[in-house]
């Protein structure tokens, strides 16, 4: 299929990629345990959204330019990292609205600025442009009538898939949130420790070095 080997393989592979802990999982657990699935799912979109941008740079041969150029690379990687800390500073600072119930410790936020979270943490992650250039390249064969649309269609195939957990993530996260029903001191320690995890995420980003 348009140059495609191992496509069993790449499934399987992606689908345990995107099961991995990352900055973009915890923004969508965060959002759907204060918010609900919605918020999540708002989230997810977002992420999709970038995960998209980057595919179709990295078929157009931009990814290249960040794997070649440590300029490129560094200017993205920083913009990624202040964005990831700038989050992470607002979990640090939210507060429980009443002591005497369980409300969630984040102020609601409309979808679209969850949206625009969920794209800027991804698409100011250069790793994500990096990991395409790297990981879909692999699957595509050398005799392909056309490698920029393979990678496309590999790359659609991966992010639909990652689409599919980040939204069961969601629900999960908004139902499991709202059975356990956790009193706002735990929730507030909760987003506290998620702001801890981003801090170590933006500042792992920023000292991370150019392969």
């Amino acid at each position: 299929m348009v140059g495609i080997q191992d496509l069993g393989v790449f499934v399987a592979a992606g689908l345990m990629l995107n099961i991995m802990p990352g900055p973009d999982s915890l923004l969508i657990m965060t959002r759907s345990a204060s918010q609900g699935w919605k918020a999540g799912s708002a989230a997810a979109l977002g992420i999709g959204a970038g995960t998209f941008v980057h595919i179709f740079a990295a078929a157009l041969g931009m990814s290249a330019v960040l794997a070649t150029s440590a300029t490129a690379f560094t200017v993205v990687k920083l913009l990624g990292a202040a964005y990831i800390l700038y989050m992470a500073y607002g979990l640090l600072r939210s507060k429980p609205r009443d002591s005497s119930t369980a409300a969630p410790v984040l102020p609601p936020l409309p979808y679209r600025k969850i949206f625009a979270q969920g794209f800027l943490t991804n698409v100011l992650n250069p790793k994500v442009a990096l990991f395409f250039l790297a990981f879909v390249p692999q699957f595509i064969s050398h005799e392909a009538p056309s490698k920029a649309l393979a990678f496309v269609v590999l790359g659609c195939i991966f992010n639909i898939n990652g689409m599919l957990w980040c939204h069961a993530l969601a629900l999960f996260t908004a139902q499991a949130s709202a059975r356990l029903k956790p009193p706002a001191a735990v929730t507030l320690w909760l987003n506290r420790a998620t702001g801890g995890l981003f801090i170590w995420l933006g500042v792992k980003l920023a000292l991370s070095k150019q392969h």
